[in-house]
């Protein structure tokens, strides 16, 4: 921990890094367990005799880091992460002898030949020690790392640790699952998998999603949207909750995204960000029209239909007469399919398409965008249209006016670009996330925004005028 040996300390920070990729306590034990039965660490010898990491060597090295050019450097004597030694008897074989080694023996902290603390074990039995990387004929002392002892120390780990020992088969089996688990979870669903090797199982963390058997006619399209129309919901509530159901995808791992309708589940139903009141009663609304409906359409089609026809309809206010594509085919997952735990990842936390801020963030709120919308998938393009597009619809978190740029609200429209380059006004801070549009000749507040609205207009770096770097 920071240089300072503290397997409690570091107990904590493995519990939240391995959350972080939705490991629990049981399969962070066993990966950590897992990983550390076969292989050792590399310390023998002086770290400062490494060469520069791969992206700072020279150019012979052909990207090859930390070569020792002063000695041997390699076998017996590597040096990578300065700890030396095998965490088993037998590090090139899968056993349970790691168990029996961490539980069975007391440790205590020595230095390594590169001067990494490390833990090796309080008189050993020679037959517990595995051999020298080369030579067969010496043994050495096994070691441990702050992270192997949480594993022994903290109260949670030590019990998952002592029922792996008692029970190799449970552990080979809990540890296969987890790094079949940590090795997939970014294709996605299950249904991106190829190969004769996929298994036939529905594992929870692969968000498993029912497959729907029908198919919609455009005239069946069309019925369905003048439905949706015909309720007393709004543009603006139709279209944000169509888009809080969708910007949960995550291009990097292929999860969330409006495909399972979970926006109608925990924990999704109840974030902040969705607006739990809001979208209550746009869900009600659709699940009564569902409910009439003599196909069973899924929820998660409708919330996406939804959307589209309250833009199609806001652009025909505008004068602009659009069909936009839709295409069925969304299933709804149930309670029983969805990772609660798992999900909390994918909380918006901040979403500048709705002018959304749930914390004050150490970064700015127009970085956050950038990040949000490459998550997403979303070109510069893209993030600028949509961004302008949804300030002239009004869907805005909690009604907010900034950013809105515009007499006409619900009306699809380019006000939101005409007003934000306009050079009869000027804009004057208020807050630290919050300004005024000013009209140059009477000083009237025309308009309020935020950063994320005024970053599409700034000549500031980096931004840089981002509409004249996108038109």
């Amino acid at each position: 921990m920071d240089g300072n040996p503290d397997p409690l300390r570091t107990a904590k920070d493995v519990r939240e890094t391995f959350k972080r990729m939705a490991m629990n306590d049981e399969e962070t034990c066993a990966l950590t367990a897992g990983g550390h039965t076969v292989g050792k660490c590399h310390g023998n010898g002086n770290a400062e005799d490494l060469s520069d990491a791969p992206e700072g060597g020279e150019l012979e090295d052909q990207g090859f880091g930390w070569n020792n050019h002063k000695s041997r450097g390699i076998g017996a004597n590597t040096v990578t992460s300065g700890l030396e030694g095998a965490w088993t008897t037998n590090p090139t074989q899968w056993d349970n002898g790691y168990f029996h080694l961490l539980l069975n023996y007391d440790w205590e902290l020595k230095k390594s030949p590169a001067g990494a603390w490390q833990w090796e074990p309080i008189n050993i039995k020679e037959e517990d020690m595995p051999v020298d990387a080369e030579d067969p004929s010496i043994r050495r002392n096994p070691i441990m790392t702050d992270a192997d002892m949480a594993m022994k120390m903290d109260p949670e780990y030590r019990k998952i640790s002592e029922k792996f020992y008692n029970n190799p088969e449970y552990f080979a089996d809990v540890f296969a699952r987890a790094w079949f688990k940590l090795t997939h979870r970014d294709l996605g669903p299950k249904s991106r998998y190829l190969g004769p090797d996929v298994p036939s199982e529905d594992l929870l963390w692969q968000d498993p999603i029912p497959t729907v058997d029908y198919t919609l006619s455009d005239s069946e399209i069309s019925e369905l949207k003048a439905k949706i129309l015909a309720t007393n919901l709004t543009v603006a509530e139709l279209i944000a909750t169509a888009w809080d159901s969708a910007r949960t995808f995550r291009g990097s791992d292929n999860r969330g995204g409006a495909n399972g309708g979970r926006i109608r589940l925990a924990p999704q139903k109840d974030w902040e960000g969705n607006e739990p009141a809001r979208l209550q009663k746009v869900l009600n609304v659709l699940e009564g029209i569902q409910s009439g409906l003599a196909k069973k359409i899924s929820l998660a089609d409708l919330i996406v239909l939804g959307g589209t026809a309250a833009v199609e309809k806001a652009a025909k206010d505008g004068g602009v007469q659009i069909t936009l594509p839709f295409t069925p085919g969304r299933g709804d997952a149930t309670a029983e399919q969805t990772d609660i735990e798992g999900f909390e990842p994918l909380e918006p936390v901040h979403d500048a398409f709705r002018n959304y801020l749930k914390h004050d963030f150490k970064s700015k709120p127009e970085e956050l965008m950038l990040d949000k919308a490459q998550l997403m998938g979303l070109t510069a393009a893209e993030m600028t249209v949509l961004l302008g597009g949804m300030r002239t619809l009004g869907v805005n978190y909690g009604g907010s006016k900034h950013g809105v740029f515009t007499d006409r609200v619900g009306t699809l429209s380019n006000d939101f670009f005409v007003h934000l380059v306009d050079m009869g006004y000027q804009w004057k801070p208020t807050g630290k996330n919050s300004y005024e549009i000013v009209e140059r000749n009477t000083g009237n507040v025309r308009f309020t925004a935020t950063r994320v609205d005024l970053v599409f207009g700034s000549s500031k770096p980096p931004e840089h005028c981002l509409l004249q770097r996108l038109f």
